[in-house]
């Protein structure tokens, strides 16, 4: 895994590259936050969809829950891009568009808009 600082807006993301899924459970998720927060000074993370498990995206796992709990109480936001339009479930489809309407958690398109995001 590797962190790129990128500055936009004034504000410092932690972009993740990677060859394989980061955030696979609650603690890599955590891992993840400390990581960006010590070795690049920012709680804001990009992270492309394909990095993130997939029982992240079925909300019945309750995995979303715990690890977007886990980044509020320590000050981070995290913006997901990717393609969501495959996912048919109306509970996720619900929990992207109010998630785009705070401030901590995002879903974006693209790398750039999910950068935006984070600079707002």
């Amino acid at each position: 895994m590797e962190l790129q600082k990128i500055e936009q807006n004034q504000t410092v993301c932690a972009l993740v590259r990677s060859d394989g899924p980061v955030i696979t459970d609650t603690q890599s998720a955590l891992d993840l936050l400390m990581a960006a927060r010590y070795e690049l000074g920012t709680t804001n993370i990009a992270i492309a969809k394909n990095l993130v498990c997939e029982p992240f995206f079925i909300l019945s796992t309750g995995l979303a829950g715990e690890i977007l709990q886990k980044y509020v109480n320590y000050g981070g936001r995290i913006a997901i891009y990717g393609d969501f339009s495959f996912y048919t479930s109306k509970p996720l489809r619900d929990f992207i568009y109010e998630s785009n309407q705070g401030r901590d958690v995002f879903f974006a398109a693209t790398e750039q808009e999910a950068l935006s995001m984070l600079a707002r």
